[in-house]
């Protein structure tokens, strides 16, 4: 009898899997990969109280296309200078809105990112740091779920929003939160690739940053038969990367998203070893998400030829408005 694993593959497949993606880790998980990536605007903070906020900032604008999500995050961190964290603690409110007021990213105006700069400031100011504010409601659990709902929930208190923020959304209501994981990725593991600072945080804890790229992978390994690129899909992916990775999850998150932003990398080479790897594995379409079209937030997925939708909160067909 075939012994599987948690994820439903066999020992040995799941072993060759693991086998393929440590390749792939060794290839791409370095520092000449990251470009274009908003990560490129976070790294170069040394300090980690001045990088989780390039990396809150840089991580909450990565939707749309990439060279405009590096245009507009480079336009904040450039008013925020050198040092974000004192550029916070000195500025005002009616600054920041000064500063601000005709910015704008896609559906993004001014009044959220001042919103979310403000809360984050106020955080600061409250815990010593956003570290520090994420783990204030700390309770055990397989993953962060409940104490990035207590941060978001926090973040809207202390920006004062009367409205729904473009930038801020929460599990709770179903959302991937796809910024917010790769904001809390960027923030917790460090190696090559990812910077790290939040030193009391757990990688093993992290979920997967899921967009619509990740979704196809997920589909295409079958770590994930469900059509939505929501918090159930999530964690599906994220528990079938524990079973590979059960004290990082989010390794191969990286590596596996080159593919769908450098033009230069081919779905061929991916799929190559991971067909040897995994058996039978369903290529997703060959497209970079960093250049669909607003509206519908996923297009074909593998094995399926007709169109499918990003679902939002509830369930429902969501608009560009709405992303998370």
């Amino acid at each position: 009898m075939t012994t599987r694993k948690d994820n439903g593959f066999s020992l040995a497949r799941t072993a060759c899997l693991r086998d393929e993606l440590e390749r792939l880790y060794r290839e791409y998980n370095r520092p000449e990969w990251i470009s274009p990536d908003p990560l490129e605007c976070v790294i170069r903070f040394r300090n980690p109280q001045d990088r989780e906020i390039a990396a809150l900032v840089a991580s909450s604008l990565a939707y749309g296309r990439v060279r405009q999500i590096l245009k507009s995050v480079r336009k904040v961190l450039d008013r925020l200078g050198e040092s974000p964290r004192s550029a916070l603690e000195n500025t005002s409110r009616p600054q920041l809105e000064r500063d601000f007021s005709s910015f704008r990213h896609r559906f993004t105006a001014g009044e959220d990112l001042v919103d979310l700069l403000w809360g984050a400031r106020k955080l600061c100011l409250r815990h010593g740091g956003l570290e520090s504010a994420f783990l204030s409601c700390s309770a055990p659990g397989e993953t962060y779920l409940h104490e990035l709902e207590s941060f978001i929930r926090s973040l809207e208190e202390e920006g004062g929003t009367k409205r729904k923020n473009s930038l801020l959304c929460r599990p709770s209501l179903g959302s991937a939160c796809k910024r917010h994981w790769l904001f809390l990725k960027w923030m917790v593991r460090s190696d090559a690739v990812d910077p790290g600072g939040w030193n009391r945080c757990d990688p093993a804890r992290l979920v997967i940053p899921l967009d619509t790229h990740m979704h196809r992978i997920g589909r295409a390994l079958a770590f994930t038969r469900r059509n939505a690129a929501d918090l159930k899909s999530a964690m599906e992916i994220t528990r079938s990367f524990r079973v590979i990775a059960p004290r990082d999850p989010a390794r191969y998150d990286f590596v596996l998203t080159r593919f769908g932003i450098r033009e230069d990398l081919s779905w061929k080479d991916f799929l190559r070893g991971c067909k040897a790897a995994a058996g039978r594995v369903d290529p997703p379409e060959d497209c970079h998400p960093g250049q669909e079209e607003e509206g519908e937030g996923q297009g074909p997925v593998a094995g399926r030829p007709r169109k499918l939708q990003d679902r939002g909160e509830k369930g429902r067909a969501r608009d560009s408005r709405e992303l998370a």
